[in-house]
């Protein structure tokens, strides 16, 4: 709850929107997503540095609330940590996940793993940017 809470500041800042669910989910509301929802974490001596949601309907694999400690961000982690989520699932037929207009570096990670924009959406005050990967897409897949 510590690291959604520090890592999702900063996406609230560039969105200015403050409203946003990571931040504002209660701990209740976190520990009741155990129950429907592959939950990863990625530790450094003992402290939670990563984490990410993944969740499966219908062939798709969701992920979400991928968090990495600010400190950390722009060393592989995050990308370590997309793999282990996409790979949760292995009869996944595509994969889904969104992430602010705004949030450029998180976009970048996400294209250059193969996923591609396919809708736009304003949630509360931020816009927010759906993207999709086929799981076949061997090319992206590591």
């Amino acid at each position: 709850m510590q690291l959604q809470k520090i890592a999702y500041r900063s996406e609230a800042e560039l969105h200015d929107d403050f409203d946003i669910p990571p931040l504002t989910q209660s701990l209740a509301q976190l520990e009741a997503e155990f129950e429907h929802k592959i939950i990863l974490k990625i530790e450094q001596q003992g402290v939670i540095v990563a984490s990410g949601q993944v969740s499966f309907k219908d062939g798709c694999a969701f992920i979400a609330r991928m968090a990495v400690i600010p400190a950390l961000q722009g060393r592989g982690l995050g990308s370590r940590l997309m793999a282990a989520l996409e790979s949760s699932f292995p009869k996944a037929e595509y994969y889904r996940l969104f992430t602010g207009a705004r949030s450029t570096r998180n976009l970048a990670m996400y294209q250059r793993r193969g996923y591609q924009e396919y809708a736009r959406k304003l949630l509360g005050k931020t816009e927010v940017v759906y993207l999709q990967k086929d799981a076949s897409d061997a090319m992206y897949n590591s």
